[in-house]
C-alpha cells in the first residue's frame, strides 16, 4: 500500500501562484511513476501533470503547459506541482496518484493509490 497527502492547496487571486506537495509512505517511492489530478464540480476528473519514476520525463494537459511544472524529490518521497498564473478554470480539487510503472502514466484508470485531494480556489 501507499499512502498520499497532499497539501498546499488554498484560495488564491487569478494570475497568483501555488505549490502542492504530495508526500508518499508505506512502500518505496521511487519504484511509482506519479501524476496530479483535478477535479472541478459537475467535471470529470482529468490529468494535470505526469511524471516518471526518476523525474526525468514529464507530461502536461494542454491547458496547463507552461504555468505548471511537474517534480518530484525521491530522498523526500515528494511531488510536487508548481503552479503559476493561475486562471479561475484552475479551480479544482487536485489529488495526486502514484502508478506502479516506470514511464509516466497519462490514463486514470492506470493509478493504483489516489490521495484525499486538496482544494485550489481562484478568485478575481
Amino acid at each position: 500500500q501507499v499512502q498520499l497527502v497532499e497539501s498546499g492547496g488554498g484560495l488564491v487571486q487569478a494570475g497568483g501562484s501555488l505549490r502542492l506537495s504530495c508526500v508518499a509512505s508505506g512502500r518505496t517511492f521511487s519504484n511509482y511513476a506519479m501524476g496530479w489530478f483535478r477535479q472541478a464540480p459537475g467535471k470529470e476528473r482529468e490529468i494535470v501533470a505526469a511524471i516518471n519514476r526518476s523525474g526525468g520525463s514529464t507530461y502536461y494537459a494542454d491547458s496547463v503547459k507552461g504555468r505548471f511544472t511537474i517534480s518530484r524529490d525521491n530522498a523526500k518521497n515528494t511531488v510536487y506541482l508548481q503552479m503559476f498564473s493561475l486562471k479561475l478554470e484552475d479551480t479544482a480539487t487536485y489529488s495526486c496518484a502514484a502508478a506502479a510503472s516506470g514511464w509516466y502514466v497519462i490514463r486514470t484508470d492506470e493509478y493504483d493509490y489516489w490521495g484525499q485531494g486538496t482544494q485550489v480556489t481562484v478568485s478575481l
